[in-house]
């Protein structure tokens, strides 16, 4: 079958509950510490981190695709307090009830993902 022009081949995608548990993994390697707060759907549940920079603020980074269908991360909040946070939060679970929240503590705000943050 040939493919059109416009026609963009895609990265399979990673079950959600696996890219979780990997991206815990690779915290916990390089120093730092996180843990699901919400668990979401295994299959294709919507990923969120909470970057707690253990200092009264959080950065929330939201997955998002590219036009081109490229993976990214998306600032939905920077240097949020914990209310802000939780009311962000709040709101998104009332929209998807099988998202993920992954909270990663780590004082230099890493969010030890490959994608693009944005």
């Amino acid at each position: 079958m040939a493919l059109s022009g416009t026609a963009r081949l895609t990265t399979p995608r990673l079950k959600a509950g696996i890219f979780v548990r990997a991206l815990i993994r690779r915290a916990e390697v390089e120093g730092a510490s996180a843990f699901v707060v919400k668990k979401g759907a295994e299959e294709a549940g919507a990923v969120f981190l909470k970057i707690s920079r253990l200092d009264g603020t959080s950065d929330v980074l939201m997955q998002a695709r590219r036009g081109e269908g490229d993976l990214v991360w998306m600032k939905a909040l920077t240097a949020a307090t914990e209310d802000a946070a939780r009311t962000y939060f709040d709101k998104q679970k009332k929209f998807d009830p099988d998202l993920w929240i992954l909270e990663i503590e780590d004082r230099q705000g890493r969010a030890f993902v490959d994608e693009p943050i944005v």
